[in-house]
């Protein structure tokens, strides 16, 4: 499971589908809708927000508003109600790392836009995040 704190934007349409996929799983997770992935560490700082379900379920609204930019057809239905949520704090280390993740992922599966995004330093995080300074979250398997 990986639930990116870098814009959605960025991810090619594989790594666009699979976001969606694995944000329903986390939300399912959060509703107590399953029993798998109970413990998964990327859940941590949901788990850790006032309001879990409700920041899943922003965090999936801004996947379906990407993925809908796109031409993509992701069902809103379910992504469930959204409510104002406070911000989710991620750091500058944590983008880096997710960053250079990504970015040797779309070297191998999509060297085009791997190339347009080469000279782009920090990018923009997810819109449920807030960036402040700091290292790779430790909730983060390296």
């Amino acid at each position: 499971m990986r639930l990116w704190s870098l814009h959605p934007k960025y991810l090619d349409s594989q790594g666009l589908v699979a976001l969606w996929r694995e944000a329903l799983l986390a939300q399912a997770v959060l509703r107590g809708r399953t029993r798998g992935y109970r413990h998964h560490p990327q859940l941590a700082r949901f788990r850790l927000h006032p309001s879990p379900v409700s920041s899943v379920n922003a965090y999936l609204s801004a996947v379906q508003v990407e993925a809908s930019a796109r031409g993509y057809a992701f069902d809103r239905s379910k992504v469930g109600p959204v409510r104002r949520v406070t911000a989710i704090s991620v750091t500058t280390g944590q983008l880096e790392y997710e960053w250079g993740h990504l970015m040797a992922k779309l070297a191998l599966r999509n060297p085009p836009l791997c190339k347009k995004f080469l000279a782009l330093k920090l990018p923009e995080c997810h819109p449920l995040f807030r960036v402040r300074a700091g290292g790779v979250a430790d909730w983060e398997r390296q």
